[in-house]
């Protein structure tokens, strides 16, 4: 009851009108920047942050989760009509998005996203209201060994799903894995696979990957098909979804934030797991599994939804615990810094104003989204109406733009169209692109927790599996990894009988 009082006193201060317009300014300046390629909702944030310096803290804070919400929808825009992500959590979009907006069915495809994103942050909000302390209290004791059995089951889930063979799937999952050991060993400092340069002693930045494997590579692809195939005009069809789509989609808009959630609020989580995870479900749940690949929607509406619940989730620890799980929050964090506030269990005693005006934008933020950016839905889907040599100009000028913005070096230039290259090869002998993007995004991370995991333990395996929690994700792996087996055990004794 204390934090319902807290949150009504919240929304007494999110809407006031010059609260609204900072609210109305992030998603509009986070939707903009989102769409274009490699600039993400981080950088966008670190940008305005000199902006805000003449703004009160809670005003400041309002955009700045404006811009976070708008940014990842914008991602997800150019995902679904451009195979594009904006950021890495837009990544998934794109498998059955993008499909979908190839048949004349973008629209629709950016409504689901729309709804998935509203959906999932209203359900993440009330969910950060009423579970923030027994969240974070549950993230302080999630060790090494389950940061890693948590990895491995996206590792396993992602090879498994995707494609059209598990050998594949695993061949992208490994070329992922290579370019994340690019750079400086974390614990040893020591170079690998740099030959020499000191330009990529830093590593290869996953938005250079993402960009170079998703943008770059459907370039090229497309590029080398022109001649012998006429570009065909892509239909934008009819704006809204229909009660079909929403008889399919209704489910996965719900489930999503109990996915994206949890993991937004455990410390090295973010929108990448939960969003691949809940693009796993619902393939799983699916009873139109013969559209997977070609443009199912529930593929767009589960992750999406899971997406937007993880951003609420990101702010548990950080609010509650200072730990940013983002890189998002790691730059709010600098902000709360800048402002003389340190995050922590007594922020929300000492800025009960500043906090749960914030948690009451967020809400109020989500009704600005989805105001704006439905019926803006077929006027993106449009983009598609473009000629498509004019188009894929267009996403290679953005996709190098993204990435030179990104570190402000040219040798991330070449890096990218080096990328470009090997996506270009991995749809030409029918490789998945996920499984490699999911490599470069978890594999550092999963090789630390590996490494602590054992220095814990002193060099004994038995310390990846000392725990309850570890020890029920590998039994939910080792069901992944029999379940195909198992069924055609069970259909060739059918077929038997």
């Amino acid at each position: 009851m204390n934090a319902l009082t807290s949150l009504m006193d919240g929304f007494g201060t999110a809407l006031t009108p010059l609260n609204l317009l900072w609210a109305a300014l992030g998603v509009l300046l986070g939707t903009a920047i989102g769409v274009l390629p490699g600039i993400g909702p981080a950088m966008a944030v670190a940008l305005l942050l000199p902006v805000t310096y003449g703004l009160d803290p809670t005003g400041a804070f309002i955009m700045f989760a404006g811009i976070y919400y708008g940014a990842m929808f914008g991602g997800s825009t150019t995902s679904i009509l451009l195979n594009t992500p904006g950021e890495s959590a837009a990544v998934v979009a794109a498998m059955e998005g993008n499909p979908m907006a190839k048949a004349g069915r973008g629209a629709q495809a950016l409504a689901a996203a729309a709804i998935g994103h509203f959906a999932g942050g209203m359900v993440g909000t009330v969910l950060l209201v009423a579970l923030a302390p027994a969240v974070a209290e549950l993230a302080v004791d999630i060790g090494a060994p389950d940061y890693f059995a948590l990895m491995v089951l996206a590792f396993i889930a992602v090879t498994s799903v995707l494609g059209s063979s598990r050998i594949r799937g695993l061949a992208s999952l490994l070329i992922g894995l290579t370019l994340g050991l690019v750079g400086l060993d974390r614990m040893t400092g020591q170079q690998r696979l740099t030959f020499g340069s000191l330009q990529l002693a830093d590593g290869i930045d996953v938005v250079i990957v993402a960009v170079g494997l998703f943008a770059i590579g459907e370039a090229l692809w497309v590029a080398a098909h022109l001649r012998r195939r006429p570009a065909e005009p892509i239909p934008v069809g009819r704006p809204w979804l229909g009660r079909g789509d929403v008889r399919r989609t209704w489910k996965s808009w719900l489930r999503g934030p109990f996915i994206g959630f949890p993991f937004g609020a455990i410390p090295a989580g973010g929108a990448e797991i939960p969003t691949f995870l809940s693009y796993v479900v619902e393939k799983r749940l699916s009873k139109h599994k013969d559209e997977w690949g070609k443009g199912a929607i529930e593929g767009v509406a589960g992750p999406e939804s899971a997406a937007s619940a993880s951003a609420a989730g990101t702010l548990v620890s950080m609010l509650t615990l200072g730990l940013p799980t983002t890189a998002v929050a790691a730059v709010m964090l600098a902000a709360f810094q800048q402002y003389g506030i340190q995050p922590g269990p007594l922020l929300f005693e000492r800025e009960p104003d500043l906090v749960w005006g914030l948690i009451a934008s967020l809400f109020v933020g989500m009704v600005l989204l989805l105001a704006l950016n439905l019926p803006l839905a077929p006027l993106w889907a449009k983009l598609l109406r473009i000629p498509r040599p004019y188009l894929y100009a267009g996403i290679l000028f953005f996709a190098a733009v993204g990435a030179y913005a990104v570190g402000g070096e040219a040798v991330d230039l070449v890096i990218l169209l080096v990328i470009g290259l090997i996506g270009f090869g991995m749809r030409r002998y029918g490789l998945p692109v996920l499984p490699a993007v999911i490599g470069v995004i978890l594999g550092p991370g999963a090789e630390q927790q590996l490494r602590r995991a054992l220095q814990i333990s002193d060099g004994s395996v038995t310390g990846l599996v000392d725990t309850p929690f570890a020890v029920t994700v590998y039994a939910v792996i080792a069901l992944l990894l029999a379940w195909p087996l198992v069924k055609r055990v069970v259909r060739r004794g059918r077929t038997d009988a």
